[in-house]
């Protein structure tokens, strides 16, 4: 999957106890309705962020991952996380809609009046 938006926010890189690392980004999509998406890059992904910037435009692959908690009480809850994994700077002229470029016809466009030679003319006034 892909998310299209604007890097709204960048943050530090996180390291846990267990060496486990991670660094999260915000993006604002970009539709009538902007949303602010959190995703996390994991590990080896941390370094795609690196050369980003926020107020960016970027194209970011994604992976939507769920888990299962069981708490001490036996209460289960879901959580669910947004993986990146590709980050794809976009520049502002991709982004545009463009113009399609016309379409060639099979037969050549005549530029002469049809009705030039029509001397018979049946209209009322």
């Amino acid at each position: 999957m892909e998310l299209q938006g604007t890097v709204k926010k960048l943050f530090d890189t996180q390291t846990f106890a267990s060496g486990f690392q991670k660094r999260e980004m915000v993006i604002l999509t970009q539709e009538q309705y902007p949303q602010p998406i959190n995703i996390e890059f994991l590990s080896d992904k941390i370094s795609l962020l690196d050369n980003l910037t926020e107020g960016e435009n970027v194209k970011v692959g994604i992976n939507i991952r769920g888990r299962e908690w069981v708490s001490p009480q036996g209460e289960t809850k879901y959580f669910n996380s947004i993986t990146g994994w590709r980050v794809e700077k976009v520049f502002d002229n991709a982004s545009e809609p463009t113009q399609a470029a016309p379409s060639q016809s099979a037969s050549p466009v005549s530029n002469e009046n049809p009705f030039a030679g029509d001397d018979d003319d049946d209209l009322p006034f």
